[in-house]
């Protein structure tokens, strides 16, 4: 149910052309080792064997392999003089290991790993616990479970829309309205007053909301009050917000609170589908667009809004263990002189972010969405793209920004993986 894009993080380090992706490091050979022979738990079990190296134990259960360096192994040591289990938190000091240690003994049996230190201490491990935190076992997981879409994939899911009152009121439609938004990227609350009150009270059952300088809550109009095209009666091409900050705003919350007049349909691309066309398509342009920094940049000074804002990373964000991507950073109109690759980098960034730009830009990738009053649209902004057509009249909408943890550690407390 998870879509293409978790069974492709499943299959592993390969891409739909068979090969290995050349920019993820290669696992190292086994270090030459001390002469150790290889220990199954048990004559009558093939899901566990090891074997000890020089400065690692090579660790066999069920279809993976780990190789686990032996200072790790000391400093994960889950003990209740190394770790405290109430809090979470690691007491040992590591930098009190020795560098050089190895284990004085090892015994493994059908679920555990007992490894007794130098000092007398002795470790205990569950090999369960081991294969979801080795980094082998991390690069065969996702970190954020999604649904990739495009516009057919969207509408045929029919994903509900949370009633406000159920929103506000109980963890079920909480549950349900944060489910929605890990999976899609986007999620909608209807009912809701058409009042900026009302909407920061939306919000705010998710997160604490991110003062930025746009103010907490805005309102926005095309009153050209700001030096951004976003303050116009222009249609706006896909994009995420706030490429020129450190650190992109997380979720943008958008309430249309009146139209009089026509157009002003709202665009919606999930840009981690249109990544991944990339990446089974051409590789290598998707390995270039997650290593170019680039700098984009607000400048702005009418009235009394004097600011100049420079954030700096490339398009793509990836987890490098397992290559999924968490972040994409995509706006043109905000990308600033590129100056920090040399000559012959630039043309090849160019074809890359080319062929990022035409799946972004397909039809079949648009989802088209008429804000309406008490209509509330949430927006991962570190995933789905957004813009909008022209319109005539008088269109008020207000909104915010949340910060991303917040919602994240709402979306944990009820259960989900986030």
């Amino acid at each position: 149910m998870w879509c293409q894009r978790l069974a492709w993080l499943l299959r592993g380090q390969r891409g739909s052309t068979g090969r290995r992706w050349p920019w993820l490091p290669r696992d190292p050979g086994p270090v030459p080792a001390a002469p150790v022979r290889c220990h199954p738990t048990a004559p009558a079990s093939s899901r566990c064997a090891w074997q000890l190296h020089q400065d690692h134990l090579e660790l066999r259960y069920g279809n993976t392999l780990m190789r686990l360096d032996f200072v790790w192994l000391r400093d994960h040591c889950r003990s209740a003089s190394c770790y405290n289990a109430k809090t979470n938190q690691r007491s040992l000091d590591t930098a009190s290991v020795d560098l050089a240690i190895r284990p004085q003994a090892v015994r493994v049996d059908e679920t555990t790993l007992f490894l007794t230190w130098p000092d007398g201490h002795v470790t205990r491990y569950g090999l369960e616990w081991l294969v979801r935190n080795s980094y082998e076992g991390q690069k065969q997981q996702v970190m954020h479970p999604r649904i990739l879409w495009n516009a057919e994939i969207y509408r045929k899911a029919q994903v509900p829309s949370v009633d406000c009152r159920s929103f506000l009121e109980t963890d079920e439609g909480l549950k349900e309205f944060l489910q929605n938004f890990l999976l899609y990227g986007i999620a909608f609350v209807e009912n809701v007053a058409p009042t900026k009150e009302d909407t920061e009270i939306l919000a705010k059952r998710i997160s604490i909301i991110r003062e930025t300088i746009y103010g907490r809550m805005w309102y926005f109009t095309s009153d050209f009050s700001r030096g951004d095209t976003a303050y116009t009666k222009l249609a706006l091409d896909r994009h995420t917000d706030t490429t020129y900050f450190q650190e992109p705003c997380g979720i943008q919350v958008f309430h249309c609170l009146k139209h009089e007049g026509t157009g002003g349909r709202t665009l919606l691309v999930d840009g981690f589908h249109a990544a991944e066309q990339v990446l089974r398509q051409a590789p290598e342009h998707f390995e270039l667009l997650t290593k170019v920094p680039l700098k984009h940049e607000y400048v702005e000074s009418m009235g009394g809004c004097h600011n100049h804002m420079i954030g700096v990373g490339p398009v793509l964000n990836v987890y490098p263990w397992n290559n999924e991507l968490y972040l994409i950073r995509y706006n043109n109109y905000d990308r600033a002189v590129i100056n920090t690759v040399p000559h012959d980098v630039v043309r090849r960034w160019y074809h890359a972010h080319r062929a990022l730009t035409t799946e972004l830009r397909r039809p079949d990738n648009e989802l088209w969405v008429k804000l309406k009053p008490g209509k509330a649209l949430f927006v991962d902004n570190w995933r789905v793209l957004h813009g909008r057509e022209a319109f005539t009249g008088y269109r008020q909408l207000c909104g915010c920004y949340l910060t991303r943890d917040d919602v994240l550690n709402t979306a944990r407390l009820l259960g989900l993986q986030a």
